[in-house]
């Protein structure tokens, strides 16, 4: 790539105005990534958000990533890490995949007509058919740029199509943090200073019929959305929960939105998660993988009496829409995705190589008293721990309590990064559950990686005192000093 010289800015030109560092005019963006790169928390501390900064020097994340390759990433220094967040499950075929990035050079090198607003798509109507091929009870779609844009349609659509105001959604729920989308947050954390939020939206607890059933007894309800696994601490639902609950909300006229944004596109072993369950729902709410991790992009795939209520005359053709919804390149993203998702059996891999390790992390909850349990689908996992028995540890992890709940976790998580050169986080804000979302692209080499970094830093946590206390007497006194 070459540098864009010869430009001048007419809006403020002139000898008295001298050119900003930061403002070269350069399109070798991976020559000035390399410039800048040792400074990116200094930029975010000045110009972003200072407090993620800060806590990712307090619990030494600040490693300096250069590089990401399929399931690995590659810091300053060239060491190799495996990535078990997959940026919060964007990138299920891994990151960089030759096919995907031969697909959006492509568009740029066609020069396409892209969104070409008095016209319609022709990529949009090959994505949504190849995803309509995998839902066959669903019959349309529509294309958002985020998850939580998807979620903000699946709200309008519904009202839309049944004429009711309400929504109804579970505890602990995530679907977004829009307005729409943070009306049903099932965590308050993340509502707190933003309210009032959207009326008529009613929570009840995950797992629980009878509760869904009394808030569908009043039929003023436009739709159900639930996630099929939680993601925040990654909770299944009982054998018959989202069967049952579909056909309760057919009774009462309520749509059942399934928000599959993470759970989808063979993250738990099948293209979508509700399939575990052969459950049929009105809308599917897919996202995040569909990316490829390079160009946003959702979909909602639903039935045509429902899509037909929302668009059913010429005059309201655009009632509801996104500029950048179906842009070439989120197309092709997607299409080249679902390829490499079929050609490489990577659904089946996420199968295989997750339910391996759900077996080898299960085995060390006989050994561990901290390790409360483990649970999953595929490549979404939950690893719980829990208040101990022994006395020693007791006292210990009521510290670590007591200053910040889930507290813990970082002292699984820190090791693992600094030591076994393993990125994972915790399932959500005060949870004592770590949720792995590795690429679906990761080998048996991997999984022996991942189950021997967990065993040997589960081990650590059992020696008090030890490493592991101490840096725990660290975090509390960080959580302390923030509280206060």
């Amino acid at each position: 790539m070459h540098s864009i010289k010869g430009r001048t800015n007419h809006l403020r030109s002139g000898p008295e105005r001298e050119q900003a560092p930061d403002e070269r005019m350069t399109a070798d963006i991976a020559e000035l990534f390399a410039q800048r790169e040792r400074e990116r928390f200094d930029l975010h501390l000045r110009h972003l958000n200072g407090q993620m900064v800060k806590v990712l020097r307090t619990i030494g994340y600040d490693v300096g990533f250069c590089r990401g390759s399929g399931q690995y990433l590659y810091d300053r220094e060239g060491l190799r890490y495996l990535d078990l967040l997959s940026g919060f499950g964007v990138f299920a075929i891994g990151r960089n995949h030759p096919i995907l990035r031969e697909a959006l050079k492509s568009v740029l090198d066609s020069e396409l007509p892209n969104l070409v607003q008095m016209d319609v798509s022709t990529l949009a109507g090959v994505l949504a058919e190849r995803l309509l091929a995998r839902a066959p009870y669903a019959d349309k779609v529509f294309f958002s740029n985020s998850g939580a844009e998807t979620v903000e349609a699946a709200i309008e659509f519904s009202r839309a199509a049944t004429g009711r105001p309400g929504i109804i959604y579970c505890e602990h729920a995530f679907h977004g943090l829009s307005y729409g989308a943070l009306s049903l947050n099932g965590d308050d954390i993340f509502r707190s200073g933003f309210e009032p939020l959207l009326p008529d939206c009613v929570r009840i607890p995950f797992n629980d019929l009878a509760a869904l059933e009394k808030a569908l007894h009043s039929r003023t309800a436009a739709a159900f959305i639930v996630e099929p696994i939680q993601g925040k601490g990654v909770v299944l639902p009982d054998e018959g929960y989202l069967k049952a609950a579909a056909d309760l909300c057919r009774r009462y006229g309520t749509l059942f939105v399934a928000d599959e944004i993470q759970t989808g596109m063979g993250r738990t072993g099948r293209f979508l998660a509700v399939e575990h369950w052969n459950v049929e729902p009105d809308m599917v709410l897919i996202a995040k993988s569909l990316s490829g991790g390079h160009v946003p992009v959702g979909a909602l795939l639903t039935r045509k009496h429902i899509f037909e209520k929302i668009f059913d005359r010429m005059d309201r053709a655009v009632v509801h829409g996104s500029t950048f919804g179906k842009n070439d390149l989120a197309m092709a993203a997607g299409i080249a995705t679902l390829d490499v998702l079929a050609s490489e059996r990577l659904i089946e891999n996420a199968a295989r190589t997750g339910e391996r390790l759900l077996r080898g992390l299960t085995e060390m909850t006989e050994r561990y008293e901290l390790l409360r349990s483990v649970r999953g689908k595929g490549l979404m996992i939950g690893i719980e721990f829990g208040a101990p028995q022994s006395l020693k540890l007791k006292a210990s992890w009521n510290l670590l309590e007591a200053a910040n709940k889930g507290l813990f976790c970082q002292l699984i998580t820190i090791p693992l990064l600094k030591d076994h050169r393993i990125l994972c986080q915790v399932a959500g804000h005060g949870s004592h559950t770590i949720k792995l979302l590795p690429p679906f692209v990761i080998s048996d080499e991997d999984c022996d990686w991942i189950l021997s970094a967990f065993d040997s830093v589960i081990a650590d946590s059992h020696r008090v005192p030890g490493a592991i206390w101490s840096l725990g007497k660290t975090l509390a006194g960080h959580a302390m000093r923030s509280s206060g």
